[in-house]
């Protein structure tokens, strides 16, 4: 009987030993290998840390400068002139962008070096931004991290204040004196000056146009918009100093907002703090 029961013991443990060893391997197959991330849009990476998946990125583009974590980050520059051996370097598993980004030259060297491109759809609008985070968010496996970003989102967009009066509000795009253009109709500022309860002070054209002396002085802004490095490309005040400026409701109060152009303009998990950030300015015009 002891010789039959050590045997029994014997084969037992044997038995567990195995169930052990091959349970082991299950959970080796199941483990999931981390993304080697790079990121080449300020907003796509914005949302890789909202949802908690920044540890996966590896490097980014210029305009990711939000949060600050992600300027430690190996950055490549502008995504037109990026260098794609830079790139390689880093050893990505994935390059993320958006689609109307990617360059003929990238596509293809990415697809030699088999590194996965993803894309998604450039974002111009609240309903958009949604979009591009649910998407990048489900490409991430953060599906639910996603749902609690577009939440603050839309409860961050109902806790704007109505306005008794809509300023006349006049995007300009700066990059010095030589390069000055003021955002029309259909274009994302108009959007954003709209939804912040301000009226745009660009009509009867779409898109962008150089700014005149003629059209501001038509346009008679209440307020100026610009993004902070265009208006400091210009220097103190130089926005006053352009002809036709200094006669508008705007230069005569010197009205100037500006804002950070990855957060106004990006439409990434950000929007709605654009939005709440343009509402209150707008609310000090008299």
């Amino acid at each position: 009987m002891k010789k039959t029961g050590f045997l029994f013991l014997a084969l037992l443990t044997l038995i567990t030993a195995c169930n052990s060893g091959a349970k082991s391997e299950d959970k080796k197959e199941e483990k999931v290998e981390e993304k080697r991330i790079v990121s080449l849009n300020g907003s796509v990476t914005e949302i890789i840390y909202a949802v908690g998946s920044q540890k996966e990125l590896i490097g980014v583009d210029v305009t990711s400068t939000y949060p600050a974590a992600a300027e430690k980050l190996t950055n490549l520059g502008h995504v037109r002139k990026l260098s794609v051996e830079s790139l390689l370097a880093l050893n990505p598993s994935h390059v993320v962008m958006l689609e109307d980004e990617v360059s003929p030259d990238l596509k293809s060297k990415l697809k030699q070096a088999k590194i996965e491109l993803v894309t998604f759809k450039h974002p111009n609008s609240v309903d958009e931004a949604k979009s591009l985070v649910k998407e990048v968010a489900k490409w991430l496996g953060k599906a639910q991290e996603a749902d609690e970003v577009v939440a603050k989102i839309d409860a961050d967009i109902k806790g704007l204040a109505k306005l008794d009066k809509k300023p006349k509000v006049l995007f300009v795009y700066a990059r010095g004196a030589g390069t000055l253009m003021v955002a029309g109709e259909k274009t994302p500022l108009e959007k954003m000056i709209v939804l912040a309860g301000g009226e745009n002070a660009g009509k009867g054209f779409v898109d962008f146009k150089p700014l005149t002396s003629e059209s501001v002085i038509a346009a008679n802004p209440d307020v100026i918009l610009m993004f902070t490095s265009g208006a400091q490309s210009l220097g103190p005040d130089g926005i006053f100093n352009v002809p036709g400026v200094s006669t508008t409701n705007a230069g005569k109060n010197k009205a100037l907002i500006q804002m950070d152009g990855q957060l106004l303009s990006g439409f990434g998990p950000r929007v709605a703090e654009a939005l709440t950030e343009l509402n209150k300015e707008f609310k000090k015009i008299k």
